[in-house]
């Protein structure tokens, strides 16, 4: 399978709800009503500092039935579909590679369209970032009101630790995926899970959502 054709496979394979997936590399429908998406966010609002955040408080990935964890299973869900993945002892991914062969990538990072065959080379990235849900709604949740959102596969996308490391805890008023097809998947992801948890968006987040979906094929924002 070529790199079109992994990232073709790829636009399948996502996270937010959709109507159809359309065939150019890396790149989705997003909600068929935009306005709507946006407007179920409110009206933007000044973050508070997130000086009371804390990392530990969020705990980590959960256990799952068979022994996986929520890492080892969104790397399941996020393989690309046609690709040699498959899980080795217990839940760790793999993607072998046949004798003789060039290796044929089983992930496509969502943020770079960078192709990857060694699942180490991934982190699972919360699109909208632990410390930003904190200082837009987040600090008074209950221990298990953190973990549903930490653990929420909605959030949650395989990336190269290098674009990863590039986003850091930036919202999309600060920040945007290097990959441009990506933006229409990312932007809807990021307001459908802001607003799901109830959390707020501030003025430069709204517009920077708001630019990266009128980049979707429909359902734009003008």
């Amino acid at each position: 399978m070529g790199a079109a054709g992994v990232r073709a496979a790829l636009a399948c394979a996502v996270l937010v709800s959709v109507s159809a997936c359309v065939p150019a590399a890396g790149s989705q429908k997003a909600s068929p009503d935009a306005v709507g998406l946006l407007a179920a966010l409110g009206e933007s609002r000044t973050e508070d500092t997130g000086a009371h955040y804390d990392r530990d408080a969020w705990g980590g990935w959960a256990s799952h039935g068979g022994g996986c964890n929520t890492r080892e299973v969104v790397l399941a869900e996020q393989a690309v579909t046609g690709s040699p993945f498959k899980r080795g002892k217990g839940c760790t991914p793999l993607c072998p590679v046949a004798a003789g062969s060039a290796p044929v990538p089983c992930w496509v990072s969502r943020y770079d369209g960078v192709s990857v065959v060694d699942p180490n080379g991934l982190q699972v990235d919360h699109v909208v970032p632990v410390k930003e849900a904190n200082r837009s709604g987040a600090r008074g949740w209950s221990a298990e009101r953190r973990a549903e959102f930490y653990n929420d596969h909605a959030n949650l996308w395989a990336v190269t630790g290098k674009s990863n490391g590039s986003k850091s805890d930036k919202d999309p008023g600060r920040w945007r995926p290097a990959d441009r097809t990506s933006w229409c998947a990312y932007a809807t992801a990021y307001a459908q899970v802001k607003a799901k948890y109830r959390l707020h968006v501030d003025a430069a987040e709204l517009a920077g959502l708001r630019s990266m979906l009128n980049t979707c094929p429909a359902g734009g924002v003008r």
